[in-house]
């Protein structure tokens, strides 16, 4: 109820309601950025837009999910177009008429961390890795990441297997893989 009442006081533009949702939010979505960015300075900026934005669109916000979650995708948007804008050129590839495999084992070594893991996946190429991230980390389905970043389901899922594959192959000649 705290956080309806809340929402409902910055709706009506209410400043010290919108400081207390800035300080609720901010460190876990500060994180949320820093999983994408890795530069402190960049993901505190991409943390301050995602904010205005919210607080300039928080009419839209229905409550269908938790307002933390609706912050998360802005956050996450941001920090993907901000990523885009970054890069000098891509390329694109057409996966649609590739064929995915269901492959829907995740596991590896108990002794690998939780840090090792962001390492590798940090390492992925950045097709391959925000989907990764946005599965594994973020919690995102395949319909969601697929609207996220603009590919189509099967691209998705293809990329999603692919990474997995190189992210496995990463851990495992570091020797973290588990053996099947």
């Amino acid at each position: 109820m705290f956080q309806i009442d809340i929402v409902e006081q910055c709706k009506r533009n209410d400043r010290k309601a919108q400081l207390k949702l800035y300080n609720q939010y901010c460190q876990g979505m500060f994180c949320v950025a820093m999983r994408f960015i890795k530069n402190p300075d960049d993901a505190e900026d991409i943390v301050q837009e995602s904010f205005i934005k919210a607080f300039q669109k928080i009419n839209q916000y229905k409550g269908q999910v938790s307002f933390g979650a609706w912050l998360k995708r802005i956050v996450v948007n941001k920090s993907i177009d901000f990523l885009k804008s970054q890069q000098l050129k891509t390329v694109e590839l057409n996966e649609g008429y590739m064929h995915v495999a269901e492959d829907e084992d995740w596991s590896v070594e108990d002794s690998v961390t939780v840090k090792e893991v962001m390492h590798a996946i940090a390492g992925l190429p950045d097709k391959y890795r925000y989907v990764v991230q946005l599965f594994l980390v973020e919690g995102y389905d395949h319909n969601e990441i697929s609207e996220i970043l603009g590919i189509s389901y099967t691209a998705c899922r293809t990329r999603l297997l692919r990474g997995k594959g190189q992210l496995k192959e990463m851990l495992k000649s570091s020797k973290y893989v588990a053996r099947s």
